[in-house]
């Protein structure tokens, strides 16, 4: 697993802990494109664009070292397991390298144990089969810590290569003791992932030093650009209003 501190932290290493987001519903191609173009040119680690956007962003990042990933199961993780196996394949077949699936919660939450394991085990063996990662999502908001703390040791039980916060559509997102509980209760092998509310480069420093070492996004320019103009001792960019609105 990556060691990283916000304190030696490169530009490069920086750029590929961000997952740069496109999942808000009413997105169009266009938007998708401009977002993928923007991905390209800051070299994030990937896109995480909705299963039906997969195919255009394979294709407009074809040249780029930008990898595609998707949501299965997103946002309710209430799919069968059935269906989120068949989503991962079909995503995979459309380019997808890595897949952030929701965890089902209504299952976690009912102490239904075996059933949680089984379905993120059913996604991460389809996509290990074919060289693909798998992030799972626990939608921190509604469960208590220890069901998050449950959450990490079935999903490290079953394969996963990062847990992950949430998803951004609920009603909070990820939080620095979340993230230090998580980090806390899986192995070096598991990664970290944070999503919702990492709008700032001051919050993105904050949840690497926390132990994360991939991030969702959405004010990407900003944050990078930003720690350019850190480094080259200028002042950071005024906080956009209108962001609180974004999830990721």
């Amino acid at each position: 697993m990556p060691t990283l501190s916000s304190k030696t932290i490169t530009y490069e290493q920086l750029a590929k802990v961000i997952d740069h987001s496109l999942l808000r519903p009413e997105l169009t191609e266009a938007d998708v494109l401009a977002g993928c173009e923007l991905a390209a040119r800051y070299h994030v680690a990937t896109v995480c664009v909705k299963p039906c956007d997969v195919k255009l962003a394979k294709a407009a990042l074809r040249y780029s070292d930008v990898l595609v990933s998707t949501v299965v199961g997103f946002p309710h993780g209430s799919n069968v397991t059935a269906i989120k196996v068949a989503e991962a394949q079909q995503a995979m077949d459309d380019g997808a390298l890595e897949l952030d699936m929701v965890l089902n919660i209504g299952q976690l939450r009912s102490g239904k144990q075996d059933y949680v394991r089984q379905d993120i085990q059913a996604v991460c063996d389809a996509a290990h089969r074919r060289g693909v990662k798998v992030k799972v999502i626990f939608e921190n908001a509604y469960l208590t810590d220890e069901e998050k703390i449950i959450a990490c040791k079935l999903s490290e039980a079953a394969g996963a290569d990062w847990v992950k916060t949430s998803t951004g559509f609920a009603a909070g997102g990820a939080t620095l003791e979340d993230l230090r509980l998580m980090r806390a209760n899986v192995s070096e092998h598991v990664q970290v992932k944070a999503a919702g509310g990492v709008r700032t480069l001051a919050a993105l420093l904050d949840v690497i030093d926390a132990g994360v070492t991939r991030s969702g996004a959405t004010a990407t320019a900003t944050i990078l650009d930003d720690f350019k103009r850190m480094k080259e001792g200028e002042p950071l960019a005024e906080p956009n209003p209108d962001s609180a609105s974004e999830s990721y």
